[in-house]
């Protein structure tokens, strides 16, 4: 409140704009939520009350259910306390926010919110407890979080899903059906979800849960003696047709469980990968060196990532924008410059560092003003991290050094001398925070340095990758991420490989106009192909195809030429 009457207070002063520049976090306050232990406990807690509460209504579905007891509170409770215990220590860092942590923790009570749904709608037609356990959407928990989260988080959420729901259902269905049933479908989703790039895939896994739930029906029903009690065509449709809903339904569902956790799968990064973006528009015609360039670095982090497995579609996503901040003056950086002017001779060293250093935080305003996922937005808050603008630096202390000789003849003034500070010249940061973010930060760099290449060869290439690495790692530009040094030499590695693939050389042609006379001699005169490779041309033969390149009129003239040498001389007769 009190920034606001100031900034108004100097707006009426005409000392501001009334502006301000946008900001991607949100806040100090829900920065410090995001991972804070007491957050955590309240999501924990909510997840108890709401298991509480899915207990009892799980055995008010059917009539003549007793209500549960202490025992059942006890086993419910111990299983709850068991999943918390396995989060903590096996999986703390992939649910390290609290917001990944209710996504969780919620996904697996929706699981059991349909499952209470079901079993009340089968109970109202008669089904008999074998066909409601088939009918239980049994691969829910796990297509959602294996898709959205990663398959290890898949895992995490069918095994619990199959423990909480025996006990949640334990009055209606039999439990080690419950578990058989459950355990196999949900741990077939984690499987069927692999690589999932395309929204159909989802459809299709959907169809073939379907497929394995109404096999296994069929098996339970045969087993259980039940097969003259139930018709064949619910007995295999029911569980068929769960399988395919609860595909349809995850994959139009997922959209929005992006939106409100703020999670990006591999299907929303291709369908950012769209080169038609009015950003990338703009940076084509604008900025063409800068486009070109975001594409290099593309390529580069793409096939790193892959390599250390990481996200590689993000990577290639975040790089194709990292770089958009220069559409507010893409004529001050060199690969936009025009050859015959350089804006920078007009400007001094530091007001030049300014100027480039200015491109990560106006890239951040155009991304939040065209509403970009917030990991782009961290990708080019980190590409460059706290780095130093070398070039400008260097440049400004020679400026200095050659004002400190011009007072040393008297030529200039103490008070004329500039101050060079390191810290001014220097990228704002912060520096990178995940994988993905550092080596886009490296690759962006080993593309740049590649220009300057003269003659590149595996040598040459590998030198410079493991110098520009190594200058990173000694300016501390890599501390915060959690690459590894192994990781880190496979990323040098990939970088090396695919450069060399891009600046391999090429087969020197001979040129159209000396493999020309040669091609007229074996079209125009075949008769002289006689003689063999090895015998040089004789004089008149040269003659004879200097005229054929010169024309009709010379070979008019060569002829009569001929002509007067068949004929002897008057004097000779």
């Amino acid at each position: 409140m009190f920034e606001s009457i100031r900034r108004a207070r100097l707006q009426r002063q005409g000392l501001s704009c009334g502006k301000t520049r946008r900001k991607h976090q949100e806040g100090d306050l829900f920065d410090e939520m995001r991972t804070h232990p007491s957050a955590s406990v309240v999501v924990y807690v909510l997840f108890f009350i709401g298991l509480a509460i899915l207990l009892r209504l799980g055995a008010s579905v059917a009539e003549g259910v007793p209500p549960p007891d202490f025992l059942d509170w006890l086993s419910v409770g111990a299983v709850g306390t068991a999943l918390v215990v396995h989060q903590r220590v096996a999986l703390r860092n992939e649910m390290e926010e609290n917001s990944t942590l209710l996504l969780v923790l919620g996904t697996l009570l929706l699981h059991l919110v349909l499952g209470v749904l079901v079993l009340d709608f089968g109970g109202s037609q008669g089904w008999p407890p074998a066909l409601m356990t088939m009918a239980v959407p049994h691969v829910f928990a796990p297509l959602v979080l294996s898709v959205m989260l990663g398959r290890k988080i898949g895992l995490f959420g069918a095994i619990y899903s199959t423990l909480l729901g025996s006990m949640v259902f334990s009055g209606v269905l039999n439990p080690i059906t419950y578990l058989a049933t459950s355990s196999l479908l949900g741990f077939l989703a984690v499987v069927f979800t692999n690589r999932v790039r395309k929204r159909n895939r989802l459809f299709s896994a959907g169809l073939y849960a379907g497929v394995a739930a109404a096999v296994f029906s069929f098996m339970l029903h045969e087993a259980s003696g039940l097969m003259e009690s139930v018709k064949i065509t619910r007995m295999i449709g029911v569980p068929f047709v769960i399988g395919v809903l609860t595909g349809m339904v995850v994959g139009g569902f997922l959209p929005v469980l992006e939106q409100l956790f703020g999670v990006t799968t591999e299907v929303s990064w291709l369908e950012l990968a769209d080169l038609n973006h009015p950003l990338m528009r703009r940076l084509s015609i604008e900025a063409p060196g800068t486009y070109h360039h975001s594409l290099v670095v593309a390529n580069l982090s793409e096939a790193a990532a892959e390599n250390i497995g990481a996200s590689a579609t993000m990577c290639r996503v975040s790089s194709y924008f990292h770089d958009i901040g220069k559409l507010s003056k893409p004529e001050y950086f060199i690969e936009n410059m025009d050859p015959a002017v350089n804006p920078h001779e007009d400007l001094t060293a530091r007001m030049s560092a300014l100027v480039i250093i200015a491109h990560v935080k106006d890239g951040v305003d155009l991304a939040i003003k065209h509403n970009l996922n917030s990991r782009i937005i961290d990708v080019i808050e980190q590409h460059h991290g706290t780095s130093l603008a070398w070039y400008f630096y260097r440049q400004a202390l020679d400026q200095k050094a050659q004002i400190l000789r011009l007072v040393e003849q008297d030529k200039a003034k103490e008070d004329d001398v500039p101050q060079v500070s390191e810290e001014v010249f220097r990228y704002p940061g912060p520096r990178p925070q995940f994988k993905e973010a550092a080596i886009i930060s490296l690759a962006d760099a080993v593309e740049s340095a590649s220009r300057t290449l003269e003659k590149p060869n595996a040598s040459r290439i590998e030198t410079m990758v493991s110098e520009i690495v190594q200058a990173r790692m000694l300016d501390g530009q890599l501390d915060e991420c959690d690459l590894t040094i192994a990781e880190l030499a496979k990323v040098k590695a990939s970088f090396c490989k695919t450069l060399l693939s891009m600046m391999h050389g090429r087969i020197k042609y001979q040129k159209a106009v000396e493999a020309a006379p040669t091609t007229m001699i074996a079209r125009d005169e075949p008769r002289l192909l006689t003689t063999g490779p090895t015998e040089p041309p004789t004089t008149a033969t040269m003659k004879i195809v200097e005229a054929s390149f010169a024309g009709p009129e010379a070979e008019a003239q060569a002829k009569k030429q001929r002509s007067r040498r068949k004929t002897p001389p008057a004097s000779a007769a």
